[in-house]
């Protein structure tokens, strides 16, 4: 793993919050991921996938490293990504055809200072169209958390690609240069997946995914700076930024819930 050598051993409350943790739980029925079918998995032309999650009817946030290639770190043709949302057991709620991506302003996949990379480790995906199912819920965002803060993350990975999980609850271990530090379980297809904070019953996405780390021996994930990225984002895509200038990709297939993938995005990072 890339950021294995990532130590940030000056938090020193580091194991208390730890032991406090949830485990993680794969969604088993429709009712156990009720109100969270607007997380969905993001399928990277059959070769690989990342976890995503809906902000508006039409626009997906998740990681920018997921738009580039692990190989030759070039952007790959996004128009190749379909979102799944709510996948479970082969069926997904919803699903759309990416058209449009931006990926936050001054990031770099080729950057060779972590912190930097993973500080703006943010895109924005635009679907071919609306989803409007009723089930199918856009999330609010919100600022980002604070050290000591409980949070809570809903993703898809390698050895679970055929559900999302849940991690109630995580915490809030600190930030460095800009990006969060927490102790929440990941593992590779984990990208992009939304960071939750829980507030009078409602979930509001703090933070995504961008990699894991290791503290103390213990293994931690790192999440992005949303607060610092996602207004400009957003406002890139309304102003129409985001057509693919590159050459027409292959034609995106979907991997079938339980296979394994050995190229592409699920394995760049978490």
């Amino acid at each position: 793993m890339r950021f294995a050598f990532l130590l940030v051993s000056f938090f020193l409350s580091a194991t208390f919050l730890l032991a406090e943790d949830t485990r993680l739980s794969q969604f088993q029925t429709g009712d156990d991921n009720r109100g969270f079918e607007g997380v969905g998995q993001l399928d990277i032309a059959g070769t690989g996938f990342c976890t995503g999650a809906l902000i508006t009817p039409q626009v997906v946030l998740t990681a920018a490293h997921c738009l580039f290639d692990k190989d030759s770190g070039t952007r790959i043709d996004h128009r190749t990504i379909r979102f799944l949302a709510g996948l479970r057991n082969g069926r997904a709620q919803s699903y759309r055809q990416v058209t449009r991506a931006v990926v936050a302003e001054g990031y770099d996949y080729s950057n060779a200072t972590p912190t930097t990379r993973i500080r703006m480790d943010i895109a924005l995906l635009e679907l071919e169209r609306p989803i409007r199912d009723t089930r199918v819920k856009p999330f609010l965002t919100d600022r980002l958390p604070m050290r000591g803060d409980n949070v809570g993350v809903v993703s898809y990975a390698h050895d679970r690609a055929s559900a999302a999980s849940i991690q109630e609850v995580c915490a809030v271990l600190g930030k460095q240069a800009g990006a969060l530090v927490l102790s929440c379980e990941v593992d590779f297809g984990s990208s992009g997946a939304p960071i939750f904070q829980f507030q009078n019953g409602v979930a509001k996405i703090v933070s995504v995914v961008s990699a894991k780390a290791e503290m103390d021996g213990q293994g931690v994930s790192l999440g992005a700076n949303l607060q610092q990225n996602l207004e400009g984002l957003a406002s890139r895509l309304n102003a129409g930024e985001g057509q693919w200038k590159g050459q027409s990709g292959a034609r995106s297939k979907t991997i079938l819930s339980g296979q394994r993938s050995e190229t592409g995005a699920k394995f760049i990072k978490p």
